[in-house]
């Protein structure tokens, strides 16, 4: 039977964030061949983004078209988006690090797990992220925020609306300053600034935040990277002599009919949380009846991530709505520790809402407005404000927090689907309700303080920005890769990104995971020779 067979001197499964972050950097420093293999379709180019989003606002139709496959979307699972770009081609453009307690846990109380490496060790690859992807922000108190070198880009300037809330926040002895972001407040590698005017959601129309097709556009402009969409990883195998990846046996969405193998001799996962350990669960085979880089029985386990509490809070004082709200300030006052009696972080978001402060056509009895009506109304419901206040707090992973393999469900390609079933830590149980506590009584402290009022609050049950399934360490017994993301079962096998974190800290995740593919590109790259610019 005739076959078709691509050959790169690295193969990476996958096109999201962490995989772009790899290629960007192999192919910017190393002499090397890159094919990049991702199951879902092309994303919709930036030309076409404003009418998108013009139907969006005007028929409530998705401005993504073809961003998943049917028949594979998993109960528990956060996003079922699988297209070029992966799920950042949908972020917010949050881009906070991780601080330097997050990789200490146990050293410092007891629980849970160290990581293999330390925050200094990672201050450099996030910086590199940074740089790479365009990250606006400023330096909070270096004791609260520390970093090596400054931002690439200025913070996005603080409007009206968040400058009073600051105030109100420095009143409650609370330290906040402009929330890091991927999206430019300068024109930046080729991208335009942000215009703040509210467009960041579903998608920028003008490519002011990142996204990681701006990253395989020039990739494959240049002639850097081979990307074949389409096309589903459906195993990887091992050479019959050595415990070495010698291929990936795939299906092209397109041509299923005709096989299709890629060999290289450096195989990269990077295909998320989710994806990647299911890969490597269904490459079970004779010698590994149990899955790829699975001896220590850990692969799919140890999922993570974290829980937020999100409140309304009245204040006496006016807040103009719709002034880039999407942006907000944010504190690390709260991720570290203190003189507590028990483990417990968590960070602090503060937003100015719009709900119910925007202009409306009739009042609350129903009556027609009309000119200074209208006017009259809208100034008098804007005399007060309204302020949303979050906070994620960690959650620390059970071993049983897992991906397994359902024998009962199939892809539409035939392999077994994945199931997700998430479980806290026993510590993470016991602290739960006095965690909530200790966020809540903060939200009603910062109310006094302002003379508001909490207006409701709501606990939201799912895990957020998740994590986990890979974890790096420094012993093959107890964890899945070493701590450059490196399989300890399989010398050429590299997971990257976000299965490898040991935990989930109290802030989104994204900027942790692009840097930890920085650091394991750097490794793969050491390879192959450099590439003279």
């Amino acid at each position: 039977m005739s076959r078709r067979v691509i050959e790169a001197d690295v193969a990476i499964v996958g096109s999201g964030i962490s995989a772009a972050m790899v290629a960007e950097k192999l192919t910017d420093e190393r002499r090397c061949s890159v094919v990049v293999i991702e199951a879902g379709s092309e994303s919709d180019p930036l030309r076409t983004r404003p009418a998108l989003r013009r139907r969006y606002l005007d028929y409530g139709e998705s401005p993504w078209h073809d961003d998943h496959i049917d028949g594979c979307d998993v109960v528990g699972q956060q996003s079922r988006s699988m297209q070029v770009g992966g799920l950042a081609m949908h972020w917010g453009g949050v881009t906070p690090r991780f601080s330097p307690e997050d990789f200490r846990i146990r050293s410092l109380w007891g629980i849970h797990a160290d990581w293999p490496i330390s925050y200094d060790d990672l201050d450099r690859h996030y910086q590199e992220a940074e740089e790479r992807i365009g990250v606006a922000g400023e330096q909070g108190p270096p004791a609260m925020d520390p970093r090596g070198r400054p931002f690439p880009q200025p913070a996005l300037p603080l409007n009206y609306n968040l400058l009073r809330l600051q105030e109100w926040a420095a009143e409650a002895d609370i330290a906040t300053w402009s929330q890091p972001s991927a999206k430019n407040s300068i024109r930046y590698r080729g991208r335009p600034a942000c215009c703040r005017n509210d467009t960041c959601f579903p998608s920028c129309p003008i490519g002011a935040k990142y996204s990681p097709d701006f990253s395989w556009d020039a990739l494959r402009a240049a002639g850097r990277v081979e990307l074949v969409p389409r096309t589903v990883v459906r195993r990887l195998e091992c050479a019959a002599d050595s415990p070495r990846i010698e291929r990936a046996v795939a299906i092209s969405r397109d041509r299923p009919d005709l096989p299709l193998e890629i060999r290289a001799g450096t195989f990269v996962v990077a295909a998320g949380y989710l994806w990647s350990s299911h890969l490597l669960l269904a490459s079970r085979d004779h010698r590994f009846p149990d899955g790829l880089a699975n001896r220590s029985g850990l692969v799919g386990k140890y999922l993570c991530g974290h829980r937020n509490l999100n409140a309304f809070v009245s204040l006496p004082m006016p807040l103009f709505p719709g002034i880039n709200e999407q942006h907000s300030l944010v504190s690390k006052q709260f991720m570290r520790m203190g003189n507590r009696a028990h483990y417990l972080r968590h960070d602090l978001r503060i937003w100015e809402s719009a709900v119910g402060q925007g202009p409306r056509l009739r009042d609350d009895a129903g009556r027609l407005l009309l000119g200074d009506a209208w006017l009259a109304d809208w100034r008098g419901r804007t005399k007060t404000g309204t302020a949303r206040v979050r906070s994620y707090y960690d959650v620390l992973p059970d071993r049983a927090s897992e991906i397994t393999l359902d024998p009962a469900r199939r892809t539409p390609w035939g392999d077994p689907m994945p199931v997700i079933s998430w479980r806290d830590a026993p510590e993470s149980i016991e602290y739960r309700a006095s965690t909530e506590a200790a966020i809540r009584t903060l939200f009603d402290r910062m109310a006094r303080v302002g003379r508001g009022k909490v207006e409701s609050i709501r606990v939201d049950e799912f895990q957020d920005h998740p994590a986990g399934g890979c974890r790096m360490g420094v012993d093959g017994a107890t964890s899945v890769t070493d701590s450059w993301g490196r399989s300890h079962d399989h010398e050429n096998l590299f997971v990257v990104g976000a299965p490898t974190c040991v935990s989930a800290s109290c802030a989104n995740g994204t900027l942790t995971f692009a840097a930890l593919s920085l650091r394991s590109a750097e490794q793969i790259g050491s390879a192959f020779p450099a590439r003279n610019r």
